[in-house]
């Protein structure tokens, strides 16, 4: 009897220790920055297509990387907070769905030199993103809260590729 109440306890505290052993923000963390990693993988050809494309009045473009570095911040801590409060691996499953699509913009885009399938993505990521904001937040205001960059964001980078696949006709 005392051997199994012994086997029962070891037990407890090797579950504990597995479940302290790599907390929950840092694996949140390491996926969002390794599905970002995957932006990268865009040619200087890709690049020269889309530049020649870039209509004059986009002079913010030097800021879009700090907006989305941001915006991908809040999104990991929304995704860490709904975590926390709801161990729901469908709802990881959305927040990990709006990062691949968000991510997929540039790289899908420019390899297909298709303005109109970046609008299409950027749409398709603007509609999750308010999906996963209303989901979450009978779970967590704060979590919804942190995907407010993203709704107010992504709209207006659809907008604005929108806007060059009507002066640039031909790379619809």
């Amino acid at each position: 009897m005392q051997r199994l109440y012994t086997l029962r306890r070891n037990k407890i505290r090797l579950k504990q220790h597995y479940k302290n052993m790599i907390k929950s923000w840092l694996i949140i963390g390491g996926v969002t920055l390794l599905v970002a990693m995957a932006a990268n993988f865009v040619t200087p050809s890709d690049r020269k297509w889309f530049n020649r494309l870039r209509p004059s009045w986009l002079t913010f473009e030097f800021a879009i990387p700090f907006i989305w570095i941001t915006i991908f911040i809040c999104g990991a801590w929304s995704a860490y907070i709904a975590w926390e409060n709801s161990k729901n691996w469908l709802l990881m499953g959305l927040y990990l769905l709006l990062e691949i699509v968000t991510i997929a913009y540039t790289p899908v885009m420019f390899r297909l030199r298709s303005l109109k399938i970046g609008t299409l993505i950027g749409a398709t990521g603007a509609v999750i993103g308010l999906l996963l904001t209303l989901t979450v937040f009978p779970i967590s205001g704060w979590a919804a809260l942190l995907l407010v960059p993203y709704i107010l964001w992504s709209p207006i980078g659809t907008y604005t590729t929108w806007e060059m696949m009507k002066l640039n006709p031909q790379d619809g």
